[in-house]
Formats: structure tokens, C-alpha cells, sequence
């Protein structure tokens, strides 16, 4: 028989393909995916097939064949990709990287912003940032503590305002919002 007569051969088979792989995919398109497997094996290995055995029966334990391979692959497949709502933030810190050159662009950023902010605002900005306490800023800048509270409270409006490229829409806290 020659290569011709075979594919041809196999073709008059599709329509019967058909229906048995909707028996295992129980999808149209996963079906028809799963005959174009099982001919394509079939075409390419038309030199395996014994003439005078079932043409049928040969095609059938292809496609039942192709069908458990793909079913392995993709229950292995499975089992070592994650889906991205499965992912915990534990196992998000381990798989992500850090991108220092962005980082670097916010840092500058913000120190641009602080650089823009004047000295009754920035001086005691920075104390309280690097961790004083209003007293303590108050003490420092003989000033009083409600003083130190207003310009602080100016120096972050000042700062969100000159970094709102960097707001990404999301809700803040109630708490970031309090002194």
C-alpha cells in the first residue's frame, strides 16, 4: 500500500475519530484537537501498520494513547506549576527579584522632593522620620509642639502632592492617614 492510499485510508476515518474523542474529551475543539494528533502519528508512522490488520482499531489505540500521554502531561504539568492565585506572599518573596534600577529612580524621586520642601517644613520632617519625638523636635527647634505637629503635617501633604506620580490609585489605611 502506498503512502497516498494509506492517508487516504485514514481520512475516510476522521468522522468516526471524531466521536470517539468526544468520548474522552467531552469538548468539540479538544476533540478535534486530539484526531489531528492521532492522524498526524498515524500519517507519520504509516510504516508501523501491519497491512490486513483493522485500520480502525490501530487508529483508536492511537488515540487512546495520545489521550493518556496528554492527561499525564498535563496532571504532571499541574503539579509543579502553580497558578498565580494559589500563590501565597510567603512564596511570592522567594520568587520575585528585587529591580534595584527602579528603586533607584523612586529614591531620587523622593529625595527631589524632599530637596524641593523648605527648611521650617524639611528640618523637622526629617527629625521625625529618622525617629525624634515631637518633644524632642520641639526641644530642638525652640518651637512649640504644636508648631512642630503643623509642619510636619505640611512637610507629608508637600511630599504626596510633588510624588503623586507614585499613587497608584490603591485605598490607603484609615491608620496611615493618623498622627
Amino acid at each position: 500500500m502506498t503512502k497516498i492510499e494509506f492517508n487516504t485510508l485514514v481520512l475516510r476515518q476522521a468522522s468516526s475519530l471524531r466521536s470517539y474523542a468526544l468520548h474522552f474529551t467531552h469538548d468539540a475543539d479538544d476533540a478535534n484537537d486530539l484526531v489531528q494528533d492521532t492522524m498526524l502519528k498515524a500519517i507519520t508512522y504509516y510504516n508501523k501498520f501491519k497491512e490486513g490488520t483493522n485500520l480502525k482499531g490501530w487508529l483508536y489505540t492511537i488515540m487512546k494513547n495520545t489521550f493518556i500521554n496528554n492527561y499525564r502531561r498535563f496532571v504532571k504539568m499541574s503539579t509543579f506549576v502553580t497558578k498565580s492565585d494559589e500563590i501565597s506572599s510567603p512564596n511570592l518573596v522567594f520568587s520575585s527579584t528585587k529591580n534595584q534600577g527602579e528603586s533607584k529612580f523612586v529614591m531620587d524621586d523622593i529625595k527631589k522632593a524632599l530637596d524641593k520642601l523648605p527648611e521650617d517644613y524639611y528640618v523637622p520632617f526629617t527629625m521625625y522620620f529618622e525617629g525624634h519625638k515631637y518633644h524632642e523636635i520641639a526641644d530642638h527647634l525652640d518651637i512649640p509642639i504644636g508648631t512642630v505637629k503643623t509642619r510636619i503635617h505640611v512637610a507629608r501633604k508637600l511630599l504626596k502632592k510633588n510624588l503623586k506620580a507614585y499613587d497608584n490609585g490603591v485605598a490607603k489605611p484609615v491608620y496611615a492617614e493618623a498622627e
